[in-house]
């Protein structure tokens, strides 16, 4: 949805010659499209549902969708059927065991949690990790240092129970955050606008994966 040129910025804004760039920064926010609902049919996770729910989440923020995320891309409620709370999509572009290194960017809708978990070592180091914001927002959890009052306001309830991380940094477009221990207990959680996060890291070795949720699974 668009609004009319007309306060003096935005008469200025239309006059550029971009009128794409002008569009887009007086379009409204990208919020919250689909629920549990649209996610679910008898009980059962709809993937495609979430692709479509990602795509237009791509479409609005510019995101490239290329044959490679086209064919990678991944989308997952971690079989905790509440994939509009606590889900994900995602896609690896390089996870190497033999040079040690690893790019992926995430994908959250609206207020949607990544299940908190940490990694161990396996006979690979556990893993350290670096985030970036592309798009949106999210609050970057951690069990390390004092919780935040407001934290629990914060958590979907369906993980409200299992969650070890009360301290969290709002972190915007651009904000770069580092994992604050090897092996410590984190998770990102989109604010109201969605986000997509670009993460580096070593290697991920899903076998040192762990959740705090006994229900959470790859």
């Amino acid at each position: 949805m668009l609004f009319a040129c007309e306060s003096k910025k935005e008469k200025d804004c239309c006059e550029k010659e971009n009128q794409t760039k002008c569009e887009k920064e007086m379009k409204a926010p990208y919020t919250k499209k689909y629920t549990n609902a649209d996610f679910y049919k008898d009980g059962v996770f709809q993937p495609e549902v979430a692709k479509k729910a990602f795509y237009e989440m791509f479409e609005y923020y510019g995101y490239p969708v290329t044959d490679f995320v086209e064919k990678e891309a991944w989308y997952t409620d971690f079989g905790m059927g509440d994939f509009e709370n606590c889900g994900m999509g995602g896609i690896f572009f390089v996870n190497d065991p033999e040079a040690g290194y690893f790019a992926h960017d995430i994908y959250l809708l609206p207020g949607q949690m990544i299940p908190e978990h940490s990694h161990v070592a396996t006979k690979f180091p556990a893993k350290m990790e670096t985030w970036m914001v592309r798009n949106g927002s999210c609050y970057n959890f951690t069990e390390l240092g004092e919780p935040k009052a407001d934290a629990e306001k914060i958590i979907p309830a369906s993980q409200l129970a299992t969650t070890k991380s009360k301290n969290y940094v709002v972190q915007n477009v651009g904000d770069i955050i580092h994992l604050g221990k090897i092996g410590s207990w984190h998770f990102l959680l989109a604010g109201e606008n969605g986000a997509i996060v670009h993460e580096w890291a070593n290697y991920h070795d899903g076998a040192g994966l762990r959740f705090t949720n006994p229900k959470a699974k790859l």
